[in-house]
C-alpha cells in the first residue's frame, strides 16, 4: 500500500514524513496534522457549549442567565426563564428557540443546560 505524503506546507519541501496523527518535515522541523485528524479537528470545532461549559445538543433544555433585551423590541427575557427544545444552528448566535414571546437566536454564552 503506498500512501501519498504531500510536501510541507511551510517550505514545500517532498522531504516529509508521517508521525502519528502528524507530518515532519525533516528540513524544517514543521509539523501538520494528517487529514483525517484535521477532519476530527473540524467537527470539534463546532461543538456549542453554555456558560458552564456543557455541551448542548438539539433539543435540550436551557435556562436564561441574564436579562437579554430584545433589539428594537421593549421584551426582556428574564434570567431563569427556561427554554425548552432548543435547535443548534450556525453563526454569531448559536441557539434558535421558541419562548412565550416569540422565536429568538441567542448566544450559548448567556444559557446554562436544565
Amino acid at each position: 500500500m503506498t500512501t501519498t505524503i504531500p510536501p510541507c506546507p511551510q517550505c514545500g519541501i517532498l522531504n516529509t514524513y508521517p508521525d502519528g496523527d502528524f507530518f515532519i518535515c525533516a528540513d524544517c522541523g514543521h509539523e501538520w496534522l494528517t487529514q483525517q485528524s484535521s477532519q476530527t479537528n473540524d467537527d470539534s470545532e463546532s461543538i456549542i457549549k453554555d456558560a458552564n461549559g456543557n455541551i448542548l445538543s438539539d433539543g435540550d433544555s436551557v435556562v436564561i442567565i441574564k436579562d437579554l433585551k430584545v433589539k428594537g423590541s421593549s421584551i426582556t427575557l428574564k434570567v431563569g426563564t427556561k427554554i425548552k427544545s432548543i435547535r443548534l444552528v450556525g453563526g454569531d448566535h448559536e441557539v434558535d428557540c421558541k419562548t412565550d414571546a416569540g422565536q429568538f437566536m441567542l448566544k450559548a454564552c448567556f444559557l446554562r443546560k436544565a
